[in-house]
């Protein structure tokens, strides 16, 4: 027998040229609150704010779309950060022992470098060249203090530096042991010298100069006096004020494990609880120096996980809503799904639910407004809904750089839970929404599907819970309906060893406007769910867990469908995600047995399918080309290989090839593949389901992901999509075909026979993954009517591949996410025109885009006073 191997034709210019043209990888913004928050400053011309991380971070944002972002080389933390004044440019700190703090002057030419030592160094700006024998050393204080003060202690590190409001070239220096010295620069002599005696936490001005506050240790602060002539001063004059805002000073026996900051004016007191700990805050002010007061409009806390803006100006001191840097990780994100082009109708009945929760943020209300946003306004509005461990799913506006929060569903009040309300008395007042604790971890969302046409929503959690909800513009108390569906079908030899399902609330409960709960769908055992689909027009949801898939009518209430996907070894799938009876000798036992089983498997396996003759023919064909890579069979007694991946409903031929008709399409951990054609009639009838085909892919990888094609390989349009006329018909005159993505290879049958097209083994590096696919509409940017459907498919490498769609040909290959980074590829989720998110952190989601037209990323400048040269030599 002869083989030949024909050489492959080379790239065609033409080709390449339209790829460009389509496709083009960038990473474009940062949504959500920078991980490990770690230094704050203000900008209080350019009304700029800044943040500094610990991993080298520095990130500027001004109004809504106004972000800069900015990495040091080496992963270091920013202990500090200052704006110099009206000049869009900023000095970092990163963390080194001896410096304790810096101190810009107003000046922006001079740089006050304090020391764990005491002493104090005075480097030029911008050069940060070092001023020969310039630097304050503390013997040079010591000469100074009163003989009694001393007292052979030392005065300890520098603590604090503030410059005089009113006279340029004075400051203030504050020392460890309690010691505060106004100390004239010009002259280099101490003008006074305040003699405090608690251990000094910070200083800070009072506006005039005549006076300034000091904090301790101890949770108190001192008013004192500033007077020409009096050298020394041993006591404050006072140790209350007006109006004053601190962070800290609680009782630490009572109150030490609390995060607060404590607003008091005149009689009004508020101490604002937080649930993480504060970095540091500033105040919104006015910058008029002729004003006798500050005359604050409001307080920016920096906290660890979130930042929180108290409005000032408003009684009773309210907090803003943030329009962007909302603390995504308010409880942690379980799941996400994205929607492209929401019609107007449901993006303003969402927007009005949010505005009754105090969840929109009010233009015009942000304090912090610098700069200006140049993109142009988004041409579609999208929804990014990420489903959290306490049993909320969070509606975010995506559709342009700033990610804002639009409307929050709790779920938690269809059950009984053992929710426990701290209770808050005056003048203690809980601020802000991180709140990392669930009060039951079975409220956790682990898959969410929504129909943008019907305003129907399904969202499942970690307790089997499906639960089936309809948007409503009025408050509504009623009693939700509860069905259950068994998947085991009373199958002997298993017993649930796992939690209990949630218990649902038997009584009338509250459900404020947005989406309110029609139905209750329990799966039994109560398994995790791992996939769910909604066919809205057809009033069907389709669920899955680690022992089948069920189908339930919700319009009339009913189970339609109940398949058990268990293996007979499938032990693991009856223990559950929060059992802890999992046996780590077992799972070894298993994997030396997989690897034994691998090593000695060398013949191939048909597949015990439709698809059989199909396979045997591609598998004709074995031959791979030189970046595909032979698949070694896997086991069918893999624990959890009864787990279903994916589900899919579909208007296609599945009993022959003259009639269509709704279908539904199930894949397992196993390789598994489900077909069941659907009878949905009319008003009166019941919905019927009956298994047309079964297919078993031949290297029992799990499978990812099923679309079904139509007679021009484009994917099926969603539901009410061709009926409303809002996308083309899909073509069901010429055949049908599915497109199958597995772990580990892409492959296309055609239908009603299931006969194998086509396939690509995705596996050109050892220990390939594929993790997510979709497809994606990718638009050109030299052809405003031509656009391209595309496979793309994210690797466990953190690499993505775009295929042609239906005939599989690659076109382009990214390194996308790190492969160490197994929760960000996890995580990642694609939008329809070809963009997507991935999380870097517990609270930032990634943005980029595949599409060389699609790209949404920060376009926006800052005006200076300054002459436009001496801003360019400045930002060289």
């Amino acid at each position: 027998m002869m083989k030949f191997r024909f050489r492959r034709q080379g790239n065609d210019p033409q080709r390449e040229k339209i790829k460009q043209e389509l496709f083009a990888f960038n990473k474009t913004v940062e949504h959500g609150f920078p991980h490990q928050p770690s230094a704050l400053t203000f900008d209080p011309q350019l009304q700029l704010m800044a943040i500094g991380t610990k991993s080298g971070a520095i990130k500027i944002y001004g109004s809504p779309g106004v972000e800069f972002t900015g990495l040091h080389r080496d992963t270091a933390v920013v202990s500090q950060i200052h704006f110099l004044q009206g000049q869009v440019r900023l000095l970092g700190h990163f963390l080194a022992s001896r410096v304790t703090v810096l101190l810009l002057l107003r000046s922006c030419d001079l740089l006050c470098v304090g020391t764990e030592g005491g002493a104090i160094h005075f480097l030029d700006l911008p050069r940060l060249s070092l001023r020969d024998n310039q630097s304050l050393l503390l013997d040079q204080v010591m000469q100074s203090v009163p003989e009694d003060y001393r007292c052979g202690k030392s005065l300890g590190p520098v603590e604090s530096l503030q410059e005089h409001p009113q006279q340029p070239g004075k400051i203030l220096i504050g020392y460890s042991r309690g010691l505060v010295v106004l100390w004239d620069l010009s002259t280099r002599n101490a003008e006074q010298m305040f003699l405090g005696k608690q251990q000094l936490e910070s200083l800070v001005w009072e506006r005039s100069g005549r006076s300034f506050v000091s904090s301790h240790s101890d949770g108190g602060y001192s008013l004192w006096a500033v007077a020409s002539g009096n050298t020394y001063t041993h006591q404050p004059v006072s140790s209350s004020i007006p109006y004053v805002l601190y962070s800290g000073g609680m009782p630490r026996a009572s109150y030490g494990d609390r995060h607060c900051v404590t607003i008091q004016q005149d009689k009004q007191h508020v101490t604002l609880d937080f649930t993480s700990r504060v970095i540091d805050f500033f105040t919104v002010h006015t910058t008029n120096l002729e004003h006798d007061y500050d005359d604050p409009s409001a307080l920016v806390v920096l906290l660890e996980e979130e930042l929180v803006v108290i409005d000032l100006l408003t009684t009773g001191w309210p907090s803003v809503p943030p329009p962007y840097l909302a603390p995504l990780h308010s409880s942690a994100i379980t799941t996400s799904c994205h929607l492209d082009d929401v019609p107007a109708k449901l993006w303003d009945r969402l927007a009005t639910a949010g505005n009754s929760q105090g969840t929109q943020h009010a233009h015009g209300s942000w304090p912090i407004c610098g700069g200006k946003n140049l993109a142009p306004t988004p041409k579609q509005q999208e929804l990014l809904l990420t489903g959290h461990e306490d049993g909320t799913v969070r509606f975010w506006d995506v559709s342009a750089v700033a990610m804002t929060p639009l409307y929050k569903l709790s779920t938690a009040n269809v059950f009984h839970t053992d929710s426990l309300q701290e209770e808050e008395w005056p003048p203690f007042r809980k601020v802000g929404c991180f709140d990392p604790y669930s009060d039951d971890p079975r409220l956790g969302i682990q898959k969410i599907s929504l129909c943008k046409y019907s305003c129907r929503l399904v969202v499942a959690g970690t307790a089997g819970q499906v639960i089936v909800l309809g948007l409503s513009d009025e408050r509504s108390d009623h009693t939700v309906d509860v069905s259950t569906v068994d998947l085991l079908q009373d199958r002997e030899g298993f017993t649930w060893k796992g939690h209990d399902r949630l218990e649902p609330r038997t009584s009338p409960a509250p459900f404020p406007p947005g989406f309110q709960p029609l139905v209750v769908v329990q799966a039994l055992p109560p398994a995790s769910v791992t996939a769910v689909t909604l066919h809205a027009e057809w009033n069907l949801v389709a669920f899955g867990t680690s022992h089948g898939f069920g189908l339930f009518d919700y319009h009339r209430h009913t189970a339609v469908l109940a398949r058990c996907t268990l293996h007979p070894n499938d032990s693991l799938a009856m223990e559950g995600p929060l059992s802890r009876v999992k046996s780590l000798k077992k799972s070894l036992r298993q994997s030396f047995r997989r690897i034994r089983k691998s090593r000695v498997s060398g013949k191939k396996r048909p597949d015990a399918s439709l698809s059989s003759e199909a396979n045997a023919a591609l598998a004709d064909q074995e031959e791979v080309a030189p970046v595909q890579r032979r698949i070694e069979p896997r086991s069918a007694d893999d624990s959890l290989s009864g787990v279903v991946r994916c589900l899919c409903f579909a208007d296609t031929y599945l009993r022959d090839g003259t009639h269509h008709g709704p279908t539904l399409w199930a894949g397992t951990n196993s390789g598994s593949v489900y077909a069941y054609a659907l009878e949905v009639p009319g008003v009166g009838g019941c919905v019927e389901a009956v298994l047309g085909k079964e297919i078993q892919l031949m290297h029992r990888a799990p499978v990812v992901s099923i679309c079904v094609l139509d007679g021009r390989g484009k994917p099926l349009p969603e539901p009410y999509q061709a009926s409303l006329d809002l996308a083309t018909a899909p073509d069901m005159t010429n055949p049908h075909s599915v497109l199958i993505a597995s772990e580990e290879q892409l492959k296309v049958f055609s239908l009603p026979k299931v006969g194998a097209k086509t396939k690509f083994k995705l596996t050109a590096h050892e220990g390939c993954r594929v993790r997510r696919v979709a497809t994606v509409t990718v638009c050109s940017t030299a052809q405003e009517d031509y656009s391209e459907t595309s496979l793309v498919c994210l690797t466990n490498l953190g690499d993505l591949h775009l295929f042609n769609v239906p005939v599989l040909r690659p076109q382009v290959r990214y390194d996308c996410i790190r492969k160490e980074d197994i929760s960000g590829i996890a995580s990642c989720v694609f939008t329809k025109n070809g963009q997507g998110f991935y999380l870097i952190s517990p609270s930032e989601y990634q943005r980029f885009s595949l599409s060389a037209k699609v790209i949404t990323e920060p376009l926006c400048t800052v005006e200076l006073e300054r002459p436009l040269e001496q801003h360019i030599r400045s930002l060289h």
